[in-house]
Parts: structure tokens; sequence; C-alpha cells
């Protein structure tokens, strides 16, 4: 399945290469609402909050009354988790706050599925150079993604799992490194990093695998309507 992405900064939709380098910016959200307004899932990302830079509160709660969104950014305590649910998100995107001092950060973990549900739990998990990276891809771990998702199951439904080393360069992700994710958990994979193609999204598909799309949405490389 296609999970097309909206991101937010400054009040704005953005596509950012590498986390970083702004590449495309548009003032008109709803015009991305109304085209992803056919999909099962969409990804709302808010990357002000995220990075500690601001927030868009009142654009993810707008967007999340139109489309059925699983929202990230900043999500760091279960009652911030539970505010976005009863806001309209239909689930949570949890990163940076699952790990601590190197290691999956299990007692908060514990936390958010306590407060809110495990099945509205997606644990993202960001990888570059086959360690665990947090706080903005800025922060490596001695960790892999296929050990992270191992001591996390017990309390995410699904795993949002990030190839960063190729996140909005559109030269497609290296499906070895998601299906070695994906082997290592009974959760339900969703992948992301610069998935381009029909024929990518397809594939995951045939291995049960969601797939996020963004910057290929955005520049039309990827034809969605």
């Amino acid at each position: 399945m296609l999970i097309p992405s909206i991101d937010l900064k400054g009040g704005k939709v953005v596509q950012l290469v590498q986390g970083e380098r702004l590449a495309l910016a548009s003032d008109d959200l709803q015009r991305w609402i109304d085209r992803f307004a056919h999909f099962s899932r969409v990804q709302l990302i808010d990357l002000d909050a995220a990075m500690r830079s601001g927030a868009n509160d009142g654009l993810v709660e707008i967007v999340c009354r139109q489309l059925p969104c699983q929202v990230g950014g900043g999500i760091r305590t279960p009652e911030r988790a539970v505010a976005l649910l009863q806001s309209g998100a239909r689930k949570v995107i949890i990163g940076s706050s699952l790990f601590q001092d190197g290691r999956p950060n299990l007692e908060l973990a514990a936390a958010f599925a306590q407060h809110g549900g495990p099945e509205r739990l997606i644990g993202a998990v960001d990888s570059r150079a086959g360690q665990v990276v947090i706080d903005g891809w800025k922060t490596a771990l001695p960790l892999t993604a296929v050990e992270a998702v191992k001591a996390l199951e017990p309390y995410c439904g699904e795993f949002l799992y990030t190839h960063v080393d190729t996140e909005g360069l559109m030269h497609g992700i290296p499906m070895d490194a998601v299906l070695a994710v994906s082997r290592a958990t009974t959760r339900h994979l969703i992948a992301a990093g610069g998935i381009t193609t029909q024929s990518e999204i397809d594939a995951l598909d045939a291995a049960g695998i969601d797939a996020v799309v963004g910057m290929a949405i955005y520049t039309g490389t990827l034809a969605v309507d």
C-alpha cells in the first residue's frame, strides 16, 4: 500500500532532502489534502515539533479532520500522544523518545503503549550507515534497526523503518535492508527512504510492507491521481 506523506514546517507543506535541505514548499495545504483524499492512510509529520522549533498543531488538526493520518514529529510524552489521538490522529509515530542512553527505552515505550494502546502506536526506527539514528538523524546509536524492532515489538503495533541514507534522493530504497527489518518482527512494517517507482511499491506490497512516499509525489515523478 502506498502512504503519501505531508511534512509541515513553518506553516507550509515541505519536502526536505536528507532531512535538511529544503527542496519544495507550498502554502496550499488544502490542495494536498484534496489530492490525498482517496488514500486509506496518510503520513503527517510536524517537522517543527520534531526539531523543537515550534509546532503546527492547528494545521495538524485540520488535516486529521479530513484525512486518516498517522501523525509524528516531536511526540516525547504519552500525554502528547494521547492529545494527538484525541485531536483526530488514527495512529501516532514515536521515534527518538523510544531510545535513551544508546538503548531502547522500554519503560517509556510501555508507558506510551499503556496510554495510547499499542495498536495505535507506530515505532519509528531510522537507520543511517547501519545504525539507528535519533534527534533529527544527528545522533547515531550503537544499535541496528533489527535489534531495535526486536526490543520494542511488545509495545508497538507497527514499525516505520526509514532508510536515511536514501531519504529524499529518489534513488530507490535497498530492499535487502527493508526485508531484514521485516523478518525481525511480527509487527506490520512501513518503509520510507527514497521510494520512487510503482515497481518498488509493488515489490514492498508483495512482501506485506507499506511504502511511504513523499518527494517522488511532490515532484511529479510518481503519479498518484
